[in-house]
């Protein structure tokens, strides 16, 4: 027989979380920088910087991996590059143009993992690594990718969420963890048509109305990423746990914790909800409506009974300090 969820003690694993902590370290840095002005040409707080262009946008993102993940799976990591990174761009409705990377490594056999990885993932989702930076005289491996793309007018951004909107998860759910990390890979081995249609789905989203705020699932997992659209968006709401899709052989704690190759969050109005849904389901990709939100400033988590737990209260305590004014951090 299954334990009841004790619902106050995951809103705390939740918060304790290592990929949540690392988005807090990241207002410290934003204010060191001095980003988060109000009066920003190009408001901080999104997955990708989004650049006016003519009569759309240019979107510019970078991800540095963990040396230890660089260090276990060196192809995974070089392979990741690139594919977060696309998923950040199709997080804001766009569509990626090119890559570069910066690598470190201790020679040129251990880049050679990496640069594999990076090359297939590049071949697979169709992207060309146009250039970058190399040393393979570094006393440890390290790995860093920036990705180039273009949103039209319509952006999917983590500012427009509203009072009221349905709170979507859309998970590819194909595939498996890469163990001992969290991340859930539906990515290699797939194919690349497949592969670049289910990321097209979200720039089709914004093109055709039916969304207009959306954030890539990232380290922070469903719930961590979740708080950071709500509070970039000045809006609070609550989160049914059960109602996230997951694997059937994976227990909600891990499932929590988990970084998926293709996953995402998107605050949809509630008369579009079947529109969106159904766009998921046409390629096979679990979606459904986890929440609805409201204007409370306040992240709430549901269990199966209805009992809730506040996971974070932004008007009492920031958490990257983000918000629609501008203040923020990218992720």
């Amino acid at each position: 027989m299954t334990a009841p969820l004790d619902i106050q003690a995951l809103a705390r694993q939740i918060r304790d979380t290592r990929g949540l902590g690392h988005k807090r370290d990241i207002d410290a840095v934003v204010a060191r920088l001095g980003l988060g002005s109000r009066h920003a040409a190009v408001p901080v707080g999104d997955d990708c910087a989004a650049i006016p262009d003519g009569d759309g946008h240019l979107l510019l993102a970078i991800e540095g991996c963990l040396d230890s993940f660089v260090a276990d799976d060196p192809y995974f990591a070089g392979y990741c590059g690139i594919m977060v990174n696309l998923s950040d761009v199709a997080a804001m409705g766009g569509r990626p143009l090119a890559v570069v990377d910066a690598l470190w490594s201790r020679d040129a056999g251990a880049a050679d993992p990496i640069l594999a990885g990076l090359s297939d993932a590049a071949t697979l989702y169709g992207v060309p690594v146009v250039g970058g930076h190399t040393n393979t005289r570094a006393e440890a491996g390290n790995l860093a990718v920036a990705v180039l793309g273009r949103a039209g007018p319509r952006l999917l951004t983590s500012f427009d969420a509203a009072p009221g909107d349905d709170l979507i998860a859309a998970i590819d759910l194909h595939g498996r963890f890469r163990d001992p990390h969290p991340y859930w890979d539906a990515s290699t081995g797939a194919p690349g048509e497949r592969l670049r249609g289910d990321l097209a789905l979200l720039p089709g989203l914004a093109e055709d109305g039916l969304a207009c705020a959306a954030k890539d699932i990232s380290m922070a997992g469903v719930v961590g990423t979740a708080l950071m659209l709500l509070e970039c968006s000045n809006v609070g709401g609550v989160i049914d746990l059960d109602a996230i899709p997951r694997p059937e052989h994976v227990s909600l704690a891990r499932w929590l914790t988990a970084f998926p190759s293709f996953g995402y969050l998107l605050s949809v109005r509630p008369d579009r909800t079947p529109a969106v849904l159904a766009r998921f389901a046409e390629r096979g990709i679990a979606s459904a409506p986890i929440g609805r939100l409201d204007a409370s400033r306040a992240a709430r988590v549901r269990g199966a009974t209805g009992e809730e737990a506040v996971v974070w209260d932004f008007a009492a305590s920031p958490l990257i300090g983000c918000g629609r004014d501008g203040m923020g951090a990218t992720t």
